[in-house]
């Protein structure tokens, strides 16, 4: 074709389509300004770009190249670095400032670990009074509010972890290095959600408890006298609704509404809901990043796996998530409650994790 004969919309066409495409390296939604970088380890830094895009990264002395693989991923490791800050970090054209280097902490489980500090200031004096305070060497990441590291300030410390934010302050000050604290957790939820399918699937406990516990139990008949008590139920709660209203009528706090039963799952798996929901949406875009270790807080909702006890789950999760971040073992700080169905840790045993 003769392109003087050519309209201009159509040779910009053709010279944008001839143009080699340069996206815009992407990072992981972890590395944002003010985060804490995991001291006295190869650190990982790692995002996205063009398939075999290289891709230069840069902080305090070191340089590192990488080369995204053909599904676009690329990752370098940066040489184990001495605690202090700030610095900045390039990668790239972008520049990531106010970056410290210490020991970074997750903390995960249901609602002892996702109420935040406004839950529990008003009945706890010492909590009220470090919430006031300013931490330079200090910063939160708290999954789904924001996504972005904050330094720990009067205006950000009421809405962080109540339980790592106490766990964070007095190891900061003890230690004198930068702290990074990161929370993914959801109340009221069990364990069987916090592990993936494939860490749950490959244990070996996990699967011998369900065997056992499968010999013993028949699905079908649970399942009939879960329909008995939902008729039940159905039945209580009409007759709770006029009792309700004539309380709200009077200005009267009503009853308690009858609870609904359990709906039962198979032997070895939940009710309904899938296997590691959670562990995808809170835990899966920490997994990589250079930690210390984890803090975990959880007990009280069981493991929601029909029949397979929380001792197993947990040793499943957190041998699963040590394998996950590749760091070996790494410590793994648990409190767990008894209310779960009995406590979940059985001292006698001589193979504890």
């Amino acid at each position: 074709m003769n392109l003087r004969h050519a309209s201009l919309p159509f040779i910009l066409a053709v010279t944008w389509a001839a143009s080699p495409l340069h996206a815009e390296i992407k990072l992981s939604k972890v590395f944002t300004t003010h985060m804490v970088l995991q001291r006295d380890m190869a650190v990982p830094i790692y995002g996205t770009a063009n398939p075999d895009e290289t891709v230069t990264v840069a902080f305090r002395n070191q340089t590192k190249i990488a080369v995204a693989g053909k599904d676009g991923k690329w990752s370098v490791k940066l040489d184990p670095l001495k605690a202090g800050g700030p610095d900045t970090l390039t990668i790239g054209d972008k520049k990531i400032e106010d970056v410290l280097v210490g020991d970074v902490w997750v903390g995960s489980g249901q609602s002892n670990m996702d109420m935040v500090v406004t839950n529990y200031s008003a009945n706890d004096p010492v909590l009220a009074k470090n919430a006031e305070g300013t931490y330079p060497k200090l910063r939160l990441l708290r999954k789904g509010a924001g996504d972005v590291w904050q330094e720990a300030t009067p205006a950000n410390n009421p809405g962080f972890s109540a339980l790592l934010f106490s766990f964070g302050v007095p190891l900061q000050k003890e230690l004198d290095v930068p702290v990074g604290l990161m929370v993914g957790a959801v109340g009221g939820t069990p364990s069987g959600y916090w592990l993936s399918e494939d860490m749950y699937r490959a244990d070996a406990a996990c699967a011998e408890a369900t065997k056992k516990f499968a010999a013993t139990y028949n699905y079908d008949e649970a399942m009939a006298k879960y329909q008995e008590a939902k008729a039940k139920y159905d039945g209580d709660v009409a007759a709770y609704k006029p009792v309700e209203a004539a309380a709200k009528a009077e200005g009267k706090t009503p009853p308690p509404a009858p609870r609904p039963p359990q709906l039962p799952g198979k032997a070895g798996e939940t009710n309904g809901a899938k296997i590691g929901n959670l562990f995808e949406a809170f835990v899966r875009p920490y997994v990589g990043y250079g930690i210390k270790g984890v803090l975990w807080d959880q007990g009280e909702s069981g493991t929601a796996l029909t029949g397979v006890p929380q001792y197993e789950v947990m040793g499943a999760l957190i041998k699963g998530w040590r394998n996950a971040w590749g760091q070996g073992e790494f410590p793994f700080l648990y409190v767990q409650k008894p209310s779960g169905g009995g406590c979940a840790w059985d001292l006698h045993r001589s193979d504890e994790r």
